[in-house]
């Protein structure tokens, strides 16, 4: 038996790898994120309003397979195990057991590996850049140089923050500059990926303007810091990451592929550790450079054996603290609430909330979540009704509100339980439900403002703001039909901080219909400083909706 493991000893850690990964895939609920990105993949698209389209794609793939939790996963759980694979290639002085004992004491890696959200697909084609990066190193030719475009477009497709990876590899070697060669795999690149720029540019550059303007950007908190930091060092253990980060730090790089490695890793450390200076950072954003960790601590710790035994002592406190964690994942073992609401509160009552709503279309109030969870688990179409006050997702853009239109629906939500008569317990607690027999929300109706900034002249002023309105065909139709709808166009006014209030107009939709143009003046009443508004409406007894983009004004 000995003798079959030492011969066979790759075999046996990546098919243990696999078993365990396809267990804890079918076994577990699906992750909040996981079911918003199978929703994604209900509407294959060449961008979303979130992110690129590959984790989409990949649960598509699965689902198609495996029309359950394990096919969300699948594709997802095979990238965690190549990513692994390619990385060992990344090694130049291998040395397998030492290899197994540090990414076995990343605990991210195992209990996350299978998760279906777009870091996984980021580390797998991170990976796979570097190895077409060191093969392209080592020969400079035209296969090389389309085999790294063709990397480079992948990571892109994964997550917007591979531009990180890519910038920070040139930055290290700028001599590629001298060579055609990389100017192939460029053009390579941009070409693979036009077809999501043709998408960002038909959707006026959204993904962009969110994640540069409006994702996370809040007031300086010295937490935002602190917690960046602490996490950073937690991410590559929790227990081994205080051995791991400074062996990969301390590697003095020997090849240009491992000083690419080491450039990008400290590269992303610095970026986001400046960037909570501008908001509250994930964890999770600097999942990239946990492929330089792997590959740089080990060509520290192959040559420090007294850092070697440390790691093998600490390595079984990493292995007990995954295996619970795998198993609370599984089975409802822990009275701890959050973790129930997280693992095991979605299985059954969607099925009964199914025949209480006659499995009619369900709306939720302002949860993507939700929405998407109670899609997956019940099998109703579902949407996400998103307040003006809150962020967008991808519900304000997909083609259900427009399907959904004077159609008998079930409204759901968890909170303001005292206006539905009738409610259910369940996991997550008590969701009350009321049926809707039309249901009607105009949220692809946008208010575009024709001046780029608008100006107040004192607190007492009057803001004028010119505007264009467009409304979609089949809303427009809609509404010439149901002449009396109970409707208001309404103003929000916002800080950086968040909603201040809103100001209801006397502008009526019937009224934009018979005319898409006009001159709305408001009194915000606020003090000298910057601040921007946004047009929402309010259908019925529902939430107002965003109805236009961020219209930045000015108080003097």
């Amino acid at each position: 038996m000995n003798t079959f493991i030492r011969r066979n000893h790759r075999l046996v850690f990546y098919g243990l790898w696999l078993l365990l990964g396809l267990l804890q895939s079918g076994l577990t609920e699906l992750w909040d994120d996981e079911a918003y990105y199978w929703v994604y993949s209900q509407y294959l698209d060449w961008g979303y309003f979130d992110h690129p389209p590959m984790t989409a794609l990949l649960v598509k793939m699965g689902y198609t397979l495996f029309p359950n939790q394990l096919g969300v996963r699948l594709f997802p759980l095979l990238l965690n195990i190549f990513s692994l694979i390619i990385i060992e290639k990344l090694i130049d002085k291998k040395n397998p057991i030492l290899f197994y004992a540090i990414v076995l004491s990343m605990a991210v890696i195992q209990v996350a590996g299978f998760i279906a959200v777009p870091d996984i697909p980021l580390i797998f084609f991170t990976a796979l850049f570097f190895l077409f990066y060191k093969k392209f190193i080592n020969k400079q030719s035209l296969i090389n140089s389309i085999l790294l475009g063709f990397s480079i477009a992948l990571l892109f497709y994964s997550k917007y923050h591979a531009v990180l990876v890519v910038l920070f590899v040139v930055l290290s070697n700028l001599k590629l500059f001298k060579r055609y060669h990389i100017y192939v795999a460029g053009i390579t690149a941009l070409l693979l990926f036009t077809p999501h720029l043709w998408w960002q540019y038909q959707h006026d550059w959204v993904s962009f303007r969110y994640h540069l303007f409006e994702s996370n950007v809040n007031p300086y908190k010295l937490s935002h810091t602190l917690d960046y930091v602490l996490g950073q060092l937690l991410l590559p253990g929790p227990i081994a990451g205080f051995i791991l980060l400074p062996a990969a730090f301390l590697y003095k790089t020997k090849n240009e592929t491992e000083k690419a490695l080491k450039f990008t890793m400290i590269g992303i450390y610095i970026f986001f550790l400046l960037s909570t200076f501008r908001g509250k950072v994930e964890g999770n954003w600097t999942s990239p450079a946990l492929v330089g960790i792997i590959v740089l601590s080990h060509q520290f710790l192959n040559e420090k054996f007294n850092w070697q035994k440390t790691l093998y002592k600490l390595l079984p406190i990493t292995l007990v603290l995954v295996l619970f964690t795998r198993i609370i994942m599984i089975v409802d073992i822990l009275p701890l609430k959050a973790v129930k609401e997280r693992f095991h509160s979605w299985k059954e009552w969607p099925q009964e909330m199914k025949i209480k709503t006659k499995g009619l279309p369900v709306v939720f109030s302002n949860s993507y979540q939700r929405a998407s969870k109670y899609w997956f688990y019940s099998g109703q179409m579902t949407y996400s009704l998103n307040q003006h006050k809150e962020r967008r997702n991808n519900y304000n853009f997909w083609p259900i509100e427009d399907s959904l239109l004077g159609k008998p629906v079930y409204f759901l939500d968890k909170y303001g339980l005292d206006r539905f008569q009738d409610s259910l317990k369940t996991p997550i607690g008590w969701v009350g439900y009321a049926y809707d027999s039309s249901f009607y929300s105009f949220m692809k109706i946008k208010f575009n403002p024709t001046q780029k900034i608008a100006e107040v002249q004192g607190s007492n002023s009057p803001l004028s703001i010119n505007y264009t309105v467009t409304i979609p065909p089949a809303y427009k139709t809609f509404l010439q039909s149901h002449q009396s709808l109970n409707d208001t166009v309404l103003i929000g006014l916002f800080t950086d901080k968040g909603w201040i209030k809103d100001i209801f107009t006397v502008l009526s939709l019937q009224q934009l219909v018979e005319k898409n143009t006009g001159k709305l003046e408001i009194y915000p009443g606020l003090d000298a400083g910057k601040y921007f508004l946004r047009f929402a409406i309010k259908s019925g007894n529902y939430a107002p909706t965003h109805n236009s983009e961020k219209i930045p004004f000015v108080v003097k």
